[in-house]
């Protein structure tokens, strides 16, 4: 009899190589022949891993209905919703997470797949996972690493605007650090542009210090004189002059018309060196 469990060199049973390639007709034999539905490559790979990361849904169908672990870690401790994740699998993304695969495990590197869809700017898929009950926990800083790199600094520093704006509108914590600083570190770090425009329109406080005291102007002064450094030291350099200030009343100088009319509450960015024009009807915000 033949043993259909059987592993090459590589670990990878002949489930794994149908999972690989998408083969559907082979997979349905092999599961008809009792071959293992979970079993680990060298890396501790499931088929379903492989059936993953190449976006075939059918073949991950049949892989869920044989009774594959859909949360199961390789050694690295990523789950097939990982895999789909980072290369922008939208449909085989929903189908783990119809199959009740769990968002919110991080694999060795600390990363969610949430943090791999924003880090390789799958905007498909982020919107997938943002729109899960469990957005607001992915969000939030994991308990095991606080201090952590979140997906908007992965976003930033990899230039992926659309992401970012999902992200805020998700209600990220914008000024969110990690030891390297906030996202405006890492989109200053890395000269995008765009991303710190985006950041300071925002309202991420270009004021904040990482661990080594810089703030994102700091890191930006080192670099050569790009034409993206020096827009981005422009930028940074405006708004380390500014500041927001919210209205605490109405105000309105009828004998001036050309006077900026201000309602309780608004919000406003203003030069420091003329904070103490408005100081009657503003504070900081916070």
């Amino acid at each position: 009899r033949v043993n259909v469990n059987i592993q090459d060199a590589d670990g990878l049973s002949s489930l794994h190589h149908a999972a690989l390639s998408g083969n559907k007709e082979l997979i349905s034999l092999l599961l008809e022949a009792q071959a293992a539905v979970d079993i680990k490559d060298n890396k501790g790979m499931r088929p379903l891993h492989y059936a993953a990361w190449q976006g075939k849904t059918e073949p991950m169908k049949m892989l869920l209905k044989a009774g594959s672990s859909v949360n199961g870690q390789s050694d690295e401790g990523q789950i097939p919703l990982h895999l789909s994740s980072q290369h922008g699998h939208y449909d085989g993304s929903e189908m783990l997470l119809q199959h009740q695969s769990n968002p919110c495990i991080s694999d060795a590197a600390g990363k969610t797949p949430l943090d791999l869809a924003c880090e390789f700017g799958r905007v498909g898929v982020v919107q997938l996972l943002l729109s899960s009950n469990m957005c607001a926990a992915m969000l939030e800083p994991k308990p095991s690493d606080p201090n952590g790199v979140s997906p908007l600094h992965l976003a930033a520093k990899n230039g992926h605007i659309d992401v970012i704006r999902l992200l805020i509108q998700a209600g990220i914590d914008i000024n969110r650090q990690s030891e390297s600083g906030t996202a405006l570190h890492q989109a200053a770090l890395c000269g995008k542009t765009e991303v710190v425009r985006l950041l300071l329109d925002s309202g991420i406080s270009a004021g904040v210090r990482n661990t080594l005291s810089q703030t994102a102007l700091d890191i930006v002064n080192q670099f050569t004189t790009t034409q993206a450094s020096r827009e981005i030291k422009q930028l940074l350099r405006d708004a380390s002059a500014a500041m927001q200030v919210r209205a605490l009343k109405d105000y309105c100088n009828n004998y001036d018309l050309t006077s900026l009319n201000i309602k309780a509450g608004d919000i406003i960015t203003v030069k420091k060196y003329s904070c103490h024009h408005i100081k009657h009807v503003s504070q900081p915000v916070l």
